[in-house]
């Protein structure tokens, strides 16, 4: 059967992509839990348009994040995390959760995909953290406290 994937699934594939699966599969799990629909002309239609809009969206946040590095170079943001004595924090930090923190701080809006971590922040202290877009680079300072 083909389907429309609506939400990223693990070991089928990411959103908006059209794939073929068993049809059990498709019909007892994938769209009874709105993860997948049938992929009808009109669908495919659809879905074409949101790929179009989603990658303008996209092309838009990353014009203004290059015009607004300067804004983030040098900025101190601070992340306040649940954490053991020791200092290790219980969750890693990932992209994810920094670009929020990020926004709410200096009012700028960065993509996940934009903050370059070697591997998550794991521990409480100041870490540096490097963003990059079409080829413009800017640090900013992660202070991680723990949570009392």
């Amino acid at each position: 059967m083909q389907i429309i994937l609506l939400k990223d699934v693990k070991g089928v594939g990411k959103k908006h992509d059209i794939k073929s699966v068993a049809d059990g599969y498709a019909l007892n799990l994938l769209i009874p839990q709105r993860l997948a629909e049938v992929a009808t002309p009109g669908a495919l239609a659809r879905v074409e348009l949101l790929k179009q809009q989603e990658a303008a969206e996209r092309k838009i946040k990353e014009d203004l994040l290059a015009k607004n590095l300067k804004a983030i170079h040098d900025a101190r943001i601070e992340a306040i995390v649940a954490a053991n004595e020791e200092g290790h924090l219980f969750a890693g930090l990932h992209g994810a959760e920094i670009a929020p923190l990020v926004k709410a701080q200096t009012g700028i809006d960065i993509l996940p995909e934009f903050i370059q971590l070697d591997k998550p922040i794991k521990a409480i202290g100041e870490h540096t953290i490097d963003v990059r877009v079409q080829g413009k680079q800017a640090t900013f300072t992660l202070i991680v406290k723990a949570k009392l």
